[in-house]
């Protein structure tokens, strides 16, 4: 793997044995460009509204255990017992995973609470014998380490494994309490302790007789995946050395008080409305370790922290949607430094699994179960997951997609999803409009990706090496260069979604991305508006105002290189998708490969380009997939009329200057104005 892509396995999981990958983008050295904070209603006029747990539970108050095993294991251990003695795959793997470690086979990604684990279920000394050695050879090293003036490596790349390593000292502590000395137990309580209170005290941190102070990365940003980690150590443990120790009542508090209720929730309340996370899909699949956290916290105290805020509920909808149709990719959003391809992995398998535990009763968790039995990762495919498949082996009944709406709007990370059905062959439209906050988002505001049977339109991140490539290049929106530079969207800013309508065979959709570019002189307007007509035909008209002598360019990323024959292109995959330019009219069209950036980070894809000076300009296009679209006929730069394969017409007749268009589609014109609308789950 790169350094990046190392960087980031490492960073989801959170094992001890990446603590010296490198930082890379999310170097905690450089200021974090946005974190909390954003406009009340992202969602703009109208507002989208959060779905939230359609029957949310009564709020029962913490209790906390006071005998070991406390933490997860009562609540759990009859079921776990039983699928390990009735012999279900999915214990049996993980039995035969570790047992092969105890035999000498070391397995990426090993973790000491993975054999504490069958020790505390079954009562075999092996595995408490394994998991404590383990432990110890990890407090012993960090002694040494502080002897000598130095760190310990939990302090390595700013505490980013503290969640991994603190938490085994923790469980191990908690899950194989009678197979630890007085000495160990002090010794890993004193260390355990120094790491946690280190991470929450940046500028006090210590080792021993010396000062390590670091920078404090995300420690109050609840949206970023660091985060995640820090509360890991922390609730941990608090419970494990609860009654035992004077600190853990604090760290109880700091996890629950502080940072729990008075941090996360209500910022994930005013920013994450309708799920999901601003990092994107690759480092925000780092929230499934949040899900394992609330399912810890109500297992040990009974409290149901998930629940109090509509995020969790939400998040399985939005995460529901990201997956493209064939079930085998998501939506390449944000930084994709493990796997530029955004292939489904086992993180993401994990990040259902999380949320069906927290929603078994609801029927949503029925068909995100169904999902994960029809997707490409029907089981973990690494040995060091197959914890999760015993974990959350369950019996929630698979049910299916079928009943689910087929459009979803998270204005929160602002993100559209729409697709013309549940079937693997459906067309899947995505439309990007939103907050710009987290240094793993992309300068990709108001970008089009279109899926079916594979990648027409996408993140030319998909191609790249690194994963990283955030610049408006690289997306499918119209550029803008001045002073032979791309215009950039600047972090911290807000674009916005300003309509969201559907009705029979259509779905209508409007972007204001002129704020993302935060006032640069050189944009006066950058405005998306769309329509799609089920199921293969999208309309896109683009209003975009910039000043003279700067360039517009219409931007297409694609998998394959475009086919141009004046104003019309074809790109040809496993379906054929056929881009006709209606306005302006005086744009030149041509294609660029992304071979040929000069950064040598692409292993291939294209951008169809549509280019012309700038001013007060209109771009309309219709993309049709497969022949959908017989012709498509243009009056002025703002209508056009298209005439449809299934023998109908459908005319779309924009506003020019503000949001809005009439759309008449098999009946009566329809006005398509601002604001939007609440989708049906």
């Amino acid at each position: 793997m790169t350094q990046a892509k190392v960087f980031t396995f490492c960073m989801i999981v959170g094992l001890a044995g990446c603590a010296g990958a490198s930082a890379g983008d999310d170097d905690p050295g450089n200021p974090n460009p946005g974190g909390p904070g954003g406009p009340t209603d992202p969602g703009g006029p109208g507002g989208s509204g959060d779905p939230g747990h359609p029957n949310p539970p009564p709020h029962v108050e913490p209790t906390y255990p006071t005998q070991h095993p406390r933490i997860y294991i009562s609540a759990h251990k009859d079921r776990l017992q039983q699928s390990l003695s009735s012999g279900r795959a999915a214990a049996t793997r993980f039995r035969t995973v570790v047992d092969g470690w105890l035999g000498g086979n070391m397995y990426w990604g090993a973790e000491a609470w993975h054999p504490a684990l069958l020790g505390a279920v079954t009562g075999e000394p092996k595995y408490c014998t394994k998991a404590v050695a383990v432990v110890e050879a990890q407090v012993a090293s960090a002694e040494s380490a502080i002897a000598s003036g130095g760190r310990p490596a939990v302090a390595n790349d700013s505490y980013l494994d503290v969640g991994g390593m603190i938490g085994d000292v923790a469980l191990v502590y908690d899950w194989c309490h009678a197979n630890l000395s007085a000495n160990q137990k002090a010794r890993w309580l004193a260390y355990a302790n120094q790491a946690v209170w280190n991470v929450w005290h940046p500028n006090q941190a210590r080792w021993g007789n010396n000062t390590f102070t670091w920078s404090g990365w995300s420690v109050d940003n609840p949206s970023n995946n660091y985060y995640y980690s820090f509360l890991r150590a922390t609730m941990l443990l608090g419970l494990a050395a609860k009654g035992e120790d004077p600190q853990a009542d604090g760290w109880i508090d700091q996890f629950r008080e502080v940072k729990v209720l008075g941090q996360l929730i209500p910022t994930f309340d005013e920013d994450l409305v309708g799920g999901g996370s601003r990092e994107g899909t690759g480092y925000g699949v780092a929230m499934r370790g949040l899900w394992r956290l609330y399912d810890i916290w109500k297992s040990t105290t009974g409290e149901d922290l998930g629940a109090l805020t509509d995020h969790t509920y939400s998040s399985m909808l939005s995460f529901i949607h990201q997956i493209v149709p064939t079930l085998d990719r998501f939506a390449p959003t944000g930084d994709q430094s493990r796997d530029s391809t955004a292939s489904l992995f086992d993180y993401q398998r994990n990040y259902l699994q999380g949320l069906i535990a927290l929603h078994r009763q609801t029927p949503l968790a029925g068909a995100a179960q169904a999902l994960l039995a029809a997707c490409s990762v029907p089981k973990m495919s690494q040995q060091f997951m197959a914890v999760d498949d015993y974990l959350y082996d369950n019996d929630v009944p698979a049910t299916s997609l079928d009943g689910l709406g087929r459009t979803y709007y998270a204005p929160g990370i602002g993100e559209l999803y729409t697709r013309s059905g549940w079937d693997k062959h459906a067309t899947w439209v995505n439309l990007i409009a939103g907050p710009y906050t987290e240094s793993h988002a992309h300068q990709d505001q108001g970008s089009l990706m279109i899926y079916k049977d594979g990648w027409l339109s996408y993140d030319a991140v998909v191609d790249s090496r690194s994963g990283l490539r955030q610049e408006t290049n690289a997306h499918s929106l119209v550029r803008v260069d001045s002073g032979g530079a791309a215009v950039r969207q600047i972090a911290s800013t807000h674009a916005q979604l300003v309509a969201l309508h559907a009705g029979s065979g259509w779905v209508h959709a409007a972007a204001d991305t002129t704020a993302a570019y935060n006032g640069n002189s050189a944009i006066s307007k950058m405005q998306r508006e769309i329509v799609v007509l089920e199921p293969d035909v999208v309309v896109v008209y683009d209003r975009v105002v910039t000043a003279p002598g700067t360039t517009q360019v219409w931007q297409l990323a694609t998998p394959r290189a475009p086919s141009i024959s004046g104003s019309t292109a074809t790109i040809s995959g496993a379906q054929t998708m056929t881009v006709r330019r209606l306005a302006p009219a005086g744009a030149s069209s041509s294609s660029f490969s992304f071979t040929g950036d000069s950064s040598g980070d692409y292993n291939g894809g294209y951008r169809l380009d549509a280019t012309i000076s700038g001013g007060d300009r209109r771009f309309l296009h219709v993309l049709s997939i497969g022949g959908a679209a017989t012709s498509a006929t243009a009056s002025g730069e703002s209508t056009v009329t298209v005439a449809l394969s299934n023998g109908k017409t459908a005319t779309v007749a924009f506003n020019r200057d503000a949001v809005g268009a009439t759309l008449t589609y098999g009946g009566a014109p329809v006005t398509l104005g601002a604001g939007v609308d609440q989708m049906p789950e």
